[in-house]
């Protein structure tokens, strides 16, 4: 059984805090086409709090990758405003939004976007250094985190050497590496075996659990959408709770 990890003591008892890490209030996001605009987002409401794990089910073209864009300030609203930890963005120079998505938010992604020619090790380490943090402590946080995802034997392995599931499981240890509030995560077991993709989805919410991150997960999988705390999808741009 995987035992917690101590990812930072702010964040273990951010669950305590009142405010959602996430909030987004009447958001609108439209795109041109042609002479007309798409609606893609129309007033859509939402609300994430640590320790929680949300699945996003929508089909196809519903706006599942617009609204993963927004919460990830990669994209700003066309109305209404997107909260991080209680901080409206929307006023937020690019600099600043940019820093923001650096330290508070982590992204996995369905294909793990490793760096080929990096170690499972150097891999957790490298966006660490580039905040700041020194070669030790980076070595030691990577260490202990591919420790967490039962990844001690692979540390030294570049990405060519390891399994799809492991490889996925040290791009979860990556997108943790720095701490972050809110992990977005995009079909993160979708090119996975169901047996695969039930452990690296395990050892995601327990992650989740024992370290109070907020996580927004969009998946098909509806099994796995089943075991999370709550289901949300898009309808006519709004998004709304799913039984």
């Amino acid at each position: 059984m995987m035992t917690a990890i101590d990812l930072d003591d702010t964040r273990a008892a951010a669950a305590l805090v009142e405010e959602p890490v996430l909030r987004l209030s009447r958001v609108e996001r439209r795109y041109s086409e042609g002479d007309r605009f798409l609606e893609v987002l129309k007033a859509a409401d939402l609300e994430i709090r640590a320790g929680e794990t949300v699945a996003l089910v929508a089909p196809s073209g519903a706006g599942k990758s617009t609204l993963l864009h927004l919460a990830g300030l990669l994209e700003a609203p066309d109305g209404g405003e997107v909260y991080l930890g209680g901080v409206a963005t929307g006023a937020l120079s690019d600099a600043e939004r940019t820093r923001m998505r650096r330290l508070e938010i982590g992204f996995v992604y369905q294909f793990h976007h490793l760096l080929p020619e990096f170690t499972a090790l150097e891999n957790v380490m490298l966006p660490q250094m580039i905040r700041g943090l020194g070669r030790k402590e980076a070595i030691k946080r990577a260490e202990q985190l591919l420790a967490y995802m039962r990844l001690e034997e692979r540390m030294q392995h570049l990405p060519s050497e390891m399994s799809g599931g492991e490889q996925q499981r040290v791009a979860i240890a990556r997108a943790v590496a720095n701490v972050p509030r809110l992990i977005l995560a995009d079909e993160p077991t979708g090119n996975l075996d169901p047996k695969t993709a039930h452990y690296v989805f395990d050892a995601l919410q327990a992650l989740v659990r024992s370290s109070g991150l907020a996580a927004l997960i969009a998946t098909h999988n509806m099994e796995l959408a089943d075991r999370m705390d709550r289901r949300i999808t898009l309808i006519d741009g709004k998004i709304v709770e799913s039984a």
